[in-house]
């Protein structure tokens, strides 16, 4: 029998709380710097995203430095954080940008290393809104 799996210890999941607010002030305001410094400094990370395939944080960073500064805001809904023990993490979040009839869908995987909680692998698509 497997032991039990700590999930969501309040202290924990406080810190990934402040952790994914503060990459989404990050993201909709640009700050490349704060973006680069929550993905973890591997070329094992991995992102994918609406439109590309990023492996590695060289790929990552080059993206976040090209990508246009504006048309970032957006309204998040149904996010969902599940921490598991005291050092991984689960992120899962809808986003609406300025398209009423798309949804985003935005997934991370976040593991505390000795330099805090970073983003391990990360993934973004873009649907249609399902009809009601």
């Amino acid at each position: 029998m497997e032991p039990p799996l700590d999930i969501n210890r309040p202290d924990v999941l406080a810190q990934m709380q402040a952790a994914f607010a503060r990459y989404e002030d990050a993201l909709v305001n640009n700050r490349v710097d704060v973006l680069d410094e929550l993905f973890w400094d591997s070329s094992l990370t991995i992102r994918y995203g609406a439109a590309e395939n990023l492996l590695g944080i060289e790929q990552i960073r080059a993206f976040r430095n090209a990508r246009p500064a504006t048309g970032l805001a957006r309204t998040l809904a149904n996010t969902v954080i599940t921490t598991f023990g005291t050092d991984f993490a689960t992120a899962m979040t809808e986003f609406q940008r300025d398209d009423p009839n798309k949804v985003g869908r935005q997934s991370q995987t976040w593991v505390r290393t000795p330099a805090g909680w970073r983003v391990v692998a990360a993934h973004v698509s873009v649907i249609p809104v399902p009809k009601a």
